[in-house]
């Protein structure tokens, strides 16, 4: 008697982390039943659907651990919906979205985590969240056993936004020694907060503090300062560390120099960094690529590549936060005002894809590491997400790998009105 299965999958390139070759991929109750080897035969199955993937790549879903969703910052909310860039999200390759559960000042984290929970019930494609502390919690045990509870063991904490998001090194301190309790992870925004008041009074003064302004706003310095004192806090308390958006190599270096001491520390950036460059706040709208930390030189945006082609860089996030132009334009007079932050949920895996894997600087396995597997292995997720192997969660992408198209926000699926890309 056949064996009924909800999917074959034939004639296509299997690409993980790990391996590739040519298999077919069997589908059951949503989970990959079986790898084949394209000897083998498929008599004993029942299909209900036979796809058809040849010439092309099937790849793990994408994993994005950097996403804001339906967030109010300062003045601003963003524009998306849990629907919304889910949808986009599965329109570009992902999968699974990593949400931040950011309360606002004086809320309680626990309850801004409950509330996102709730949101994503909307949501078109599989989520996880991270916690956010931007205060020092009463009870930094009970908090984290809170979000433990809830399945939440990452937790994001911010150097910078005074009276907004920051908290001090002695409570990141405090938070890394909390989380070694539940295996948890410490997520950190990592720019020195002083040192970004100084850059941005000067602006001020001298009337550069617009989006033409922005680069200089939050010096090189600023990230590399705090990183440094982020991983000392992270190396007294024997615990992991995670970097979220690094826009220099510098500072990708410095979290490659402490796990050569023996710390648990990772790397995360984005495809702006690596793509884009200042001269975009020299344009027609510089205030549409305002993000923090700012888009660097043209040099810093080629070593940070070397980076994630040498392997420092360990995951690849949009960072997305869904903005309109006409948002951007609001406060584009002052850089401290504005909303920060690009859409990208629905970019991320084709334009790395192009930048990088075309043309020869990765090959599509590490691709899948940085995209996939490693984003799902630091929030919890491997191996139900992030590979193709016997158990793992059916994500799968059918990847033609020598397709192309011209990115015009016209065919994107995200909440605003434009792209950094297009503009290029």
């Amino acid at each position: 008697m056949a064996d009924s299965v909800d999917a074959v999958i034939v004639g296509g390139t299997v690409v993980t982390d790990s391996w590739s070759g040519a298999a077919t991929v069997v589908v059951k109750d949503g989970r990959v039943a079986a790898l084949l080897g394209p000897d083998e035969g498929t008599d004993h199955l029942e299909p209900g659907r036979v796809i058809d993937a040849t010439g092309r790549l099937i790849l793990p879903g994408g994993v994005d651990p950097h996403c804001h969703l339906a967030i109010p910052l300062g003045a601003f909310l963003t524009l998306d919906s849990f629907e919304s860039a889910s949808l986009a999200a599965l329109a570009g390759g992902t999968t699974t979205i990593v949400d931040f559960a950011i309360p606002v000042p004086g809320e309680d984290p626990v309850a801004a985590l409950d509330k996102k929970i709730e949101l994503a019930a909307e949501s078109r494609c599989d989520y996880a969240f991270h916690a956010c502390l931007n205060a020092p919690p009463a009870d930094v045990g009970a908090t984290i056993a809170a979000f433990a509870e809830r399945g939440v063991r990452t937790i994001k904490l911010f150097t910078t936004y005074r009276g907004e998001l920051m908290v001090d090194i002695p409570t990141i301190e405090s938070v890394m020694v909390a989380l070694k309790t539940v295996s948890g992870l410490a997520y950190i925004h990592a720019e020195e907060n002083s040192a970004i008041e100084e850059a941005q009074g000067a602006a001020a003064a001298d009337g550069r503090i617009d989006a033409r302004g922005m680069a200089a706003s939050r010096p090189v310095s600023a990230e590399e300062d705090a990183v440094s004192q982020v991983l000392g806090a992270a190396e007294r308390a024997g615990a992991p560390v995670y970097f979220v958006h690094q826009s220099v190599s510098s500072a990708v270096n410095l979290v490659d120099d402490a796990r050569r001491r023996g710390v648990a520390a990772y790397s995360e950036t984005c495809p702006h960094y690596l793509v884009l460059d200042d001269s975009c706040y020299e344009g027609e709208h510089p205030e549409r690529y305002v993000c923090c930390p700012p888009i660097r030189q043209r040099t810093a945006a080629d070593a940070l590549g070397d980076s994630l082609r040498q392997g420092f860089v360990h995951t690849i996030g949009s960072d997305h936060c869904c903005y309109s132009a006409g948002q951007k334009t609001q406060c584009a007079h002052d850089v401290r005002l504005m909303p920060n932050g690009l859409p990208g949920v629905e970019t991320r895996l084709p334009i790395v894809w192009s930048e990088f894997v075309d043309t020869g600087l990765l090959s599509p396995q590490a691709f899948v590491k940085v995209m996939s597997a490693n984003p799902a292995r630091l929030n919890g997720l491997y191996p139900r997400k992030g590979t193709i192997a016997p158990g793992s969660d059916a994500d799968l992408v059918i990847f033609d790998p020598h397709a192309t198209r011209v990115l015009r926000t016209d065919d994107l699926h995200m909440e605003t009105d434009y792209t950094p890309y297009e503009l290029r």
